[in-house]
């Protein structure tokens, strides 16, 4: 009994982060897009671009065709120390260039610092739109944003998805786990009321929103970094699931090898830095949004909870063996399996990948020990610096 007992102990963890899973999974119905108001409200689109001459100019043209009028819309580009014709190639598509170079503080943080203060200093617009510099949104955005900013939010986050999820069986695993991280669970945390989180590409914030809580948030994740300075000021990202916002996800071993490292050190450290801290202050205030934001935080990459609950699986199986009878750890090895089951299929299903989504699945246990080898390593960039990932799709 008492190592039946230890077994479930030790595996507290893995069955609260599935719990957690599990309650986002159930809440996870799809809706229907919601009607659409008049546009009234005013935009600044701004893309934070380092060496992007290829693309800048697709992704341009790409925002010039949104469903909103002309004259409530700017593309405004951010060509931050790039050697190339980043910002020729911008201007020539249509969008206002700002042009910055500070070799000692660079990366994206910086990049959407500037392009804030500037939006906020001309006064033109009524909120500010974070698009990627590889992106493909889809024409109703600024609708969807417009909706909750109507209806009294200053901060909106779209579906961010995989632009080319048949690049390679990577990136149609990706778009599966996207849909799990950015769809899944935003759609469940929108249902309980709390914050969806930032995810960096497809974001809307009011001007009221940046200049009561500035955009000082410069790490590899500012996004998830500057979430929680919002959840801490009392604000939560609404989650507009209608609208998408498609990345180009690379399909490269290499490139997704430092684009790995780079997502997952940054969150480690965010976890490390405001895991405990942020939910001690959100049960101490009895604030559910600053909960919700520390147990997202809190709950280690869907690799490190599928390999708990099959080592706790596997020794409550041992333990129930040696004793003839079936142990009370298989019951929570059970729960554990059985969630996590769930929310994989419920994000398979709701990617849209269909018999390829399946089969990319299926290679998820050789992803797991690529990611297991990453560990060995150490990540060379330093932190919040531009590490431009290398484009893998044909630009027009």
């Amino acid at each position: 009994m008492l190592l039946d007992l230890t077994l479930i102990l030790l595996a507290l963890p893995v069955l609260a982060a599935s719990g957690y899973l599990l309650l986002l999974t159930l809440l996870s119905g799809q809706k229907p897009a919601p009607p659409r108001v008049p546009p009234r409200l005013k935009f600044d689109i701004i893309i934070p671009a380092h060496n992007e001459e290829a693309g800048i100019a697709r992704t341009v043209g790409n925002l010039s065709r949104l469903d909103w009028p002309e004259q409530l819309r700017r593309i405004l580009v951010v060509a931050d120390n790039c050697t190339d014709a980043t910002a020729e190639r911008a201007r020539e598509a249509g969008a206002t260039v700002l042009v910055r170079h500070n070799q000692e503080l660079r990366g994206k943080g910086y990049a959407l610092q500037l392009a804030f203060d500037k939006s906020l200093e001309e006064g033109f617009a009524d909120a500010v739109v974070v698009v990627d510099a590889d992106t493909e949104v889809t024409p109703n955005l600024l609708h969807a944003f417009a909706l909750r900013l109507e209806a009294g939010a200053h901060a909106v986050q779209a579906h961010y998805g995989v632009l080319n999820p048949e690049a390679s069986w990577r990136t149609q695993l990706m778009a599966v786990s996207m849909a799990l991280f950015h769809k899944v669970r935003s759609l469940g945390r929108e249902r309980l009321g709390v914050s969806c989180g930032l995810r960096g590409n497809g974001m809307c914030f009011t001007h009221a929103i940046i200049r009561r809580v500035p955009h000082e948030a410069f790490s590899i994740v500012e996004d998830l970094e500057y979430g929680i300075r919002l959840g801490q000021a009392g604000e939560r990202v609404h989650y507009a699931w209608e609208a998408e916002a498609l990345g180009e996800m690379v399909s490269g071993e290499k490139a997704s090898r430092s684009q790995r490292r780079r997502w997952e050190g940054g969150r480690m450290a965010m976890l490390r830095q405001h895991g405990l801290p942020l939910l001690a202050e959100g049960l101490g205030k009895r604030d559910r949004i600053l909960v919700d934001l520390a147990m997202d935080l809190l709950v280690l990459p869907l690799t490190w909870v599928v390999l708990g609950a099959l080592a706790l699986a596997g020794a409550s199986v041992a333990l129930s063996l040696a004793r003839g009878h079936l142990a009370w750890s298989a019951w929570a090895a059970a729960f554990a399996v059985t969630s996590l089951v769930l929310y994989v299929m419920r994000g398979w299903w709701v990617s849209g990948m269909g018999l390829r989504g399946l089969l990319a699945l299926a290679r998820a246990p050789f992803y797991v020990g690529w990611k297991l080898w990453l560990l060995t390593t150490r990540p060379e960039e330093k932190k919040g610096e531009w590490v431009r990932t290398t484009r893998e799709t044909p630009k027009t």
